[in-house]
């Protein structure tokens, strides 16, 4: 065991009752509070499996960190009056106060219900572009996404793809600004038609 594993680990024993802070993901801001935790966005990942499915190393920090495909789709009272697309990425199980963001994305456009890998390539950083036609946020450790490498021997970590219909579209400046989590979550008051997510499973051990 190299000292870095060492102290990986010691962590991971000293925190192990320092999980699932559902409670403060990014669905229980305000913003959500009329629609009382209620899914109402199909969010799938076909590359992979249904919700809780495991990540596949490809999917994480020790492999190549890819992003995985997802597909959405709103139910028929809602679809018509979307404007945008937002999707954030979280993982509540992190031994800290609250989830860690890992990936924040706005201005998806109405007419796109999909994302994969290639949409995350950068077309133009200055105004924090994706090749996708779409815009990033600020993740916790300012990449544009942090792959899942949950601490070893802390269990199974729940990494959240949240997917959030918006019948108004979000500030063009904000968009470009690389805005942060918590800012996002202020612009989208009053105007959240619904949301919904899928959930990636991933788990490292030290043996």
């Amino acid at each position: 065991m190299t000292a870095l594993t060492l102290v990986e680990v010691s962590l991971a024993w000293l925190f192990k009752n320092a999980k699932g802070h559902d409670e403060k993901s990014f669905y229980t801001h305000p913003a959500f509070a009329e629609l009382q935790d209620k899914q109402e966005i199909t969010v799938t990942a076909p590359d992979i499996g249904p919700t809780n499915s495991k990540l596949d190393v490809e999917y994480t920090a020790d492999g190549a960190g890819k992003f995985p495909t997802l597909r959405w789709e709103a139910p028929a009272h809602i679809a018509g009056q979307v404007q945008q697309w937002l999707l954030v990425s979280e993982d509540p199980d992190a031994p800290l106060p609250t989830p860690i963001c890992h990936g924040i994305y706005g201005g998806i456009p109405s007419t796109k219900t999909s994302v994969e890998a290639a949409d995350f390539e950068v077309e133009d950083a200055s105004r924090a572009r994706l090749r996708g036609g779409f815009h990033y946020g600020k993740s916790r450790n300012g990449r544009i996404y942090i792959p899942p490498r949950p601490l070893k021997n802390h269990g199974p970590h729940r990494y959240f793809f949240e997917v959030v219909a918006l019948k108004k579209p979000l500030d063009p400046s904000l968009l470009t600004a690389t805005t942060t989590r918590e800012q996002v979550a202020e612009a989208i008051v009053g105007k959240v038609l619904g949301w919904g997510m899928w959930v990636g499973v991933a788990e490292r051990k030290w043996q």
